[in-house]
């Protein structure tokens, strides 16, 4: 089996819209989450959201273009344009061996509505013709492979808040496999409007709190649901030895990757723990290493629900053992909110760059302790230390789970 690694990086958030800026924020603990302006809350019960910010998608492609894309495939195709750069692949690759894997949970959200109400309001010879190709999800896959000629493999993978995970651990297998030299993976998704929040509000899912600062507080007794957020993020999953011969910025060694089915409900994950857990065990095997737990990061899904947050530390008990007390954690969606599909991509490249840095990110608003939530969440401050191997897990809808690892190289 060949070796694969990660060569570059691209990232839209609600704490920066490109690696640098989103790195800088993260390890210095800013919070992205603040009043919804995307639409009027009158009538919500939930006032908080995590929106990216000052957003030019003419940065990253023709005005006629950037009209005829839903936000989603905007958020994507700038998160890919900068991975790709970053890589400096273009034009060193076979366009046949290079893949897209690339998802979004939900698509076009913002579109659908539009021409919903297109269709209400002024009949149906007025929804547009391009309705349906911004709407449907792979249209982020399907542009950024038009946009670099990628010819190889292209997937869109949906599996809800697992998406970007699932999808860089999928291109992870493919290029091992022999299939391709290199695949742009990640995820993305644009969904803060009206029918969204009110949706996720109703279920149950959101959190009502209206303090900034204590709305996202992942792993702690007060949490209530999560912020809803939106972004994208890209990484370059690359074999080895064609990343060495090219002459290729290596970030990280991709080695290993889990996925399972809790296979038990719609949204509520099995606090049981038993397949999340095999997740992050079956990631573990996978890459072969003795691992110090001392020197272990895992970049938490820790979504401020009350369920996720005690059943994902469950998961790391069962996959650690004892150990599980001596692994750095931190859930970094205490600054982004919950990316959604995106959120398994963003919260890659943390991993990646916090093992590169020796770099711990915080979780911040953490304050009260709950016994059920008991393991070293990296509270309040960035901790340097030195780090060996670092994980990402996502905990989706439909119980998907999914587990990435990467490793010094």
């Amino acid at each position: 089996m060949r070796r694969v690694v990660i060569t570059g990086l691209g990232a839209v958030t609600p704490v920066g819209n490109d690696v640098p800026s989103f790195w800088e924020s993260i390890k210095n603990g800013k919070n992205g989450i603040d009043i919804i302006t995307l639409f009027d809350t009158a009538d919500f019960r939930v006032k908080l959201a995590a929106e990216v910010k000052n957003f030019d998608p003419l940065l990253y492609m023709e005005k006629g273009d950037a009209r005829r894309s839903d936000k989603f495939v905007q958020f994507a195709i700038a998160a890919a344009s900068q991975a790709v750069a970053d890589a400096n692949i273009n034009g060193k690759i076979d366009s046949n061996r290079f893949g897209v894997y690339y998802g979004s949970g939900v698509g076009g959200f913002e579109t659908f509505i539009n021409e919903h109400n297109n269709l209400l309001n002024r009949g149906p010879s007025r929804v547009s013709p391009l309705f349906i190709p911004k709407m449907i999800s792979n249209m982020a896959a399907g542009n950024i492979a038009i946009k670099f000629g990628a010819k190889g493999p292209c997937i869109s993978i949906s599996t809800a808040c697992a998406t970007g995970t699932s999808a860089v651990g999928e291109a992870y297998r493919t290029i091992k496999g022999g299939y391709a030299d290199a695949i742009i993976a990640g995820g993305v998704d644009a969904t803060i409007s009206p029918l969204a929040v009110a949706g996720f509000m109703n279920c149950m899912a959101l959190t009502e709190s209206t303090d900034k600062d204590a709305a996202s507080v992942p792993f702690d007794k007060r949490r209530s649901g999560f912020v809803i957020g939106e972004g994208a993020g890209a990484l370059i999953v690359e074999e080895y030895e064609h990343a060495k011969a090219r002459g290729a910025k290596i970030y990280a060694e991709v080695t290993g990757y889990g996925s399972t089915c809790d296979a038990f409900h719609v949204t509520a994950p099995d606090s049981e723990a038993t397949s999340s857990g095999r997740a992050i065990s079956d990631c573990i095997k996978e890459s072969g290493i003795a691992l110090d737990a001392s020197k272990v990061y895992i970049n938490a899904h820790g979504t401020s629900t009350p369920l996720n947050d005690k059943t994902e530390t469950q998961a790391i008990k069962n996959a650690f053992g004892d150990d599980a007390y001596k692994v750095h954690i931190s859930s970094t969606k205490s600054m982004t909110g919950h990316l959604l599909g995106a959120a398994g991509a963003i919260e890659a490249i943390a991993a990646v760059k916090a093992l590169g840095e020796n770099i711990v990110p915080p979780t911040i608003n953490y304050k009260e302790k709950d016994e059920e939530c008991d393991l070293d969440y990296t509270p309040l401050k960035a901790v340097e230390t030195e780090l060996e191997f670092a994980m990402s897990t996502s905990l989706g809808f439909g119980g998907h789970n999914a587990c990435i690892s990467f490793a010094k190289i």
